[in-house]
């Protein structure tokens, strides 16, 4: 059985790491941060806006800024198909 994180990765997903900047209820002066950190796709981001869109739902903290870092951690030129296969007894 494959492991679904690894198996996204081939499909293209890659990690990706928020840096949240928020602004809390009670202290509107104060900034606070939040890390996130999930596999999700280039460009779009989609996990990510899920997420966002949690966040505006059922947070009560204003966002302030979001800093987005990304990076594949498997490349196609990584993988290859094997052509030939030998085994030894």
């Amino acid at each position: 059985m494959v492991d679904l994180q690894f198996r996204r990765q081939l499909e293209g997903y890659g990690l990706t790491t928020a840096n949240i900047l928020y602004r809390l209820p009670d202290h509107p002066a104060l900034l606070q941060e939040f890390i996130w950190q999930d596999y999700d796709v280039y460009p779009n981001f989609p996990v990510l806006h899920r997420f966002i869109d949690f966040w505006r739902r059922e947070i009560e903290g204003a966002l302030h800024s979001i800093k987005v870092a990304h990076n594949r951690l498997i490349t196609p030129a990584e993988i290859r198909k094997v052509g030939v296969e030998f085994r030894l007894n």
